[in-house]
């Protein structure tokens, strides 16, 4: 019996081993064996988490994106909050006028709300003109917008001062 005890205590704490390493080894009937992950590797943060990363560390002093990126096109404009309750910001986006889509987006933290535009081009066959359009496009926000600061991403300003 000892030695039936013993088996079964090294076979779990393998399988735990296992299991804090992110990793199992399945087994079912017959001899295969499949290793199957945890999860999925993180994903890598894309141009405008990045910048929104950096805002939100140095507020406020930051300086404009040099050059103009599709996923951090400078905001036209916006529309000032009725209150401190809304969800959602109306921001004017300038895009191409190529661009066979468009829209904006925000990234929250606890004092600053920040947001871009981005545009998706054309293949770049054929012509294009270069005229800017302007659209209004609604962002949703995760919470309530309070006290936060609303700071456009490619410029690093703050929309809507007091």
């Amino acid at each position: 019996m000892r030695g039936s005890h013993l088996s079964r205590t090294r076979t779990l704490t393998t399988v735990l081993a296992l299991a804090v390493a992110g990793t199992a080894v399945l087994s079912g009937c017959g001899q295969k064996q499949q290793t199957v992950g945890s999860a999925p590797p993180p994903k890598k943060p894309d141009a405008f988490e990045q910048r929104a990363d950096q805002i939100v560390r140095h507020w406020p002093k930051v300086s404009p994106v040099t050059g103009r990126q599709q996923a951090l096109l400078p905001l036209a404009g916006a529309d000032r909050p009725k209150g401190k309750d809304v969800r959602e910001i109306t921001v004017t986006v300038g895009h191409s006028a190529c661009d066979v889509d468009f829209g904006a987006r925000g990234h929250e933290s606890k004092d600053l709300v920040v947001i871009t535009g981005w545009g998706k081009r054309k293949s770049s066959k054929g012509m294009c003109t270069e005229q800017l359009a302007t659209d209004k496009v609604k962002v949703r926000l995760k919470s309530a917008l309070g006290d936060r600061k609303v700071v456009d991403a490619a410029t690093g300003k703050e929309l809507f001062k007091s």
